[in-house]
């Protein structure tokens, strides 16, 4: 299986990003492509733009990354309750080669923060919409307060009740190694 794996952040100290790492750590017999979406800054999506200059390249190789995919690991950083803007304009910019950016693919939602919530709001908003946009959502899981539960030295969860729940839902997609 080949699973594209990404946070939906652009910053380069991401939480979420140092969540996705340490998930795709645990899986088992998966070739996995860790992407950046930092790699992806276009111009702020509007109609004007795609009108005079087409839709950028950077969306179209974003497209394909989760069409050569087998599934996709995805964990939402949250701005303000919502996706950051980051992630919004690439996902606009992508949804206008095809509605169903997700291609129909299965895929783990994962969400944290330094929060008690663990970004829970934006993983409410990415499962409401996923089916819309050819998400086939297998499990989800928010993260809460991340710098509690994380270790950030070793790289891992040492919250042991919430590092079996990660393994649980990334164990409705593939192989888990436990910890």
């Amino acid at each position: 299986m080949k699973l594209l794996a990404f946070a939906a952040s652009n910053s380069k100290y991401s939480i979420n990003k140092q969540l996705v790492v340490y998930a795709t750590g645990l899986m088992k017999d998966v070739e996995i492509e860790l992407l950046d979406i930092h790699d992806y800054e276009m111009p702020i999506f509007s109609i004007d733009r795609e009108n005079e200059n087409g839709i950028p390249e950077l969306a179209h190789r974003f497209y394909n990354k989760i069409g050569a995919a087998d599934a996709l690991l995805i964990s939402f950083a949250e701005h303000n309750s919502s996706y950051t803007a980051a992630y919004k304009n690439l996902f606009d910019w992508a949804s206008r080669i095809h509605a169903r950016v997700y291609q129909d693919k299965p895929m783990i939602m994962l969400s944290t923060s330094p929060g008690s919530r663990g970004g829970a709001s934006v993983l409410d908003t990415a499962l409401a919409s996923a089916g819309r946009f050819g998400g086939d959502v297998k499990a989800s899981l928010p993260v809460p307060s991340f710098h509690t539960n994380f270790d950030m030295e070793k790289g891992k969860l040492k919250n042991p009740e919430i590092n079996a729940q990660l393994e649980e839902v990334l164990g409705s997609l593939v192989a888990v190694e436990k910890t």
